[in-house]
């Protein structure tokens, strides 16, 4: 279960190196591949609602009695992924903007991009940091069995759904590398 935890980690940190690299295209000046954007954007809201909430709850709850010592880190990281959540759907809404041929300041844009790429990029730092070994250090076999639960049905087949759902994402994703955070 911690492995497909770091392989989730891994695929989102591919996510946020293909956002970065058209946040990059942005600041030279160029357009990037919006509908591309749409679908990062749009990939990792579902991420989001679908497999991280009920993984964050049975985590910190686990935690909280396993670690108590840990649980402002665990408060921490609650609070700053749900921090990030206003500001993809802020990026989402702008993109829809963009993509119905609206007029929206690209700096402003490419700035809040940064932001959000920043902010998550450091949350994933914590949870490689922090959660995983916390979890590997506290979690017992039942508790690894009550997050492979919680795991909404055929989520192992969430990368054959990305494929057909986002096609050039996935094309993306193939070639992209495992950034450093």
């Amino acid at each position: 279960m911690l492995n497909q935890l770091r392989l989730d980690h891994a695929n989102m940190a591919r996510m946020l190196h293909v956002l970065q690299l058209k946040q990059k295209t942005l600041v030279l000046g160029e357009r990037p591949n919006f509908q591309l954007m749409r679908e990062v954007v749009d990939y990792i809201l579902s991420y989001m609602d679908g497999f991280a909430t009920p993984l964050e709850r049975i985590c910190v709850e686990r935690l909280q009695a396993q670690a108590p010592d840990d649980l402002p880190l665990m408060e921490k990281m609650a609070t700053d992924y749900r921090e990030l959540k206003p500001r993809l759907l802020r990026l989402s809404n702008d993109i829809d903007m963009i993509l119905m041929d609206n007029i929206l300041p690209m700096d402003r844009f490419a700035e809040d991009l940064k932001a959000y790429l920043e902010a998550h990029r450091a949350y994933l730092r914590d949870e490689r940091e922090g959660l995983f070994p916390l979890i590997d250090k506290h979690f017992s076999p039942e508790d690894m069995q009550e997050l492979r639960d919680a795991l909404p049905d055929g989520a192992e087949k969430e990368l054959e759904r990305l494929q057909l759902a986002y096609p050039e994402l996935y094309a993306e994703l193939c070639g992209a590398e495992v950034p450093s955070l």
